[in-house]
């Protein structure tokens, strides 16, 4: 049934008959493995970014079925140091799904969730209406099309490793990692310089039960976390597509992705955003 299923979504996506993408027997071979959590085959040759992205959204047509239809996308790669590790010069953006956001703060998972589990703290943010497309770079023009600014626990599942030639293309081609996550409070967007500020200044520390983990500025995603949604806009644009209102978008990571241990509770804590610290909490088991 699964591979009946996968054939036919990928058969019927825009550029399925392009040489040049992987076709649909090797991604439906890697939706399986990522869905059974065992090894997954790595792509014959080479990707370029063109054939990366076209194995992404046919891997995302089939991993929609059963963790829940697209509800907005992650960037990855967002500091120059993961970057220049996977040799590309700018980020990377994937889908995210229904199931990606469906745990909330406090939420258990086990630790082999995924193939290659991991944890990293990060930030959401949700789209109040299209006018995000012509808003630009500045963060106070973004935030006008902005209604809420969401602490967020990813949780991504990294597939092959790391003992693997990585490159840019071949993290395109597992769809950026993009696993479960565990949402926060949500905080009201407010399009003022003052709120724009703090998203830059603010500290954002990753912490287990037994120590910190990472701390990191707010800048350290692009030097403004909106720099990675104005990057988000203009890949988009270059592709046809747009952000929709209510679109939640994951502007990257402050911290590594780490490798998550069983028995230990994760918390990503955001100081100088809000009145108070704010806080997300998983508990692996």
């Amino acid at each position: 049934m699964f591979r009946s299923l996968a054939a036919l979504a990928l058969a019927l996506l825009p550029g399925a008959a392009l040489a040049a993408c992987p076709d649909v027997p090797s991604v439906a071979r890697l939706a399986s493995a990522i869905l059974d959590r065992r090894p997954a085959p790595l792509p014959e040759a080479p990707l370029s970014m063109a054939d990366a992205l076209c194995a992404r959204d046919r891997l995302v047509a089939v991993l929609a079925q059963p963790w829940g239809d697209q509800v907005g996308w992650k960037v990855g790669l967002t500091n120059p140091a993961a970057q220049a590790r996977f040799g590309v010069p700018h980020p990377v953006a994937g889908a995210i799904f229904h199931g990606t956001l469906r745990a909330r703060s406090g939420a258990e998972f086990p630790a082999n969730f995924g193939i290659v589990p991991a944890v990293e703290s990060d930030l959401l943010v949700r789209v109040r209406d299209e006018g995000v497309n012509e808003a630009g770079e500045d963060p106070v023009a973004l935030l006008r099309h902005l209604d809420a600014v969401i602490p967020f626990i990813e949780l991504p599942d990294l597939v092959h490793g790391g003992n693997v030639p990585w490159s840019g293309p071949l993290l395109v081609s597992i769809n950026v990692g993009a696993r479960f996550g565990v949402v926060g409070e949500e905080i009201a967007a407010q399009a003022t310089p003052e709120f724009a500020a703090a998203l830059a200044s603010m500290t954002v520390t990753l912490a287990d039960d037994t120590r910190e983990l990472s701390r990191a500025p707010g800048s350290a995603l692009l030097g403004h976390p909106l720099n990675a949604l104005a990057w988000l806009v203009k890949d988009l644009r270059e592709q046809g597509r747009r952000l929709r209102a209510g679109d939640i978008v994951s502007l990257g990571g402050f911290s590594p992705a780490l490798p998550v241990q069983a028995g230990r509770t994760y918390t990503a804590t955001y100081a100088g955003l809000a009145g108070q610290p704010v806080s997300v909490t998983v508990r692996i088991h």
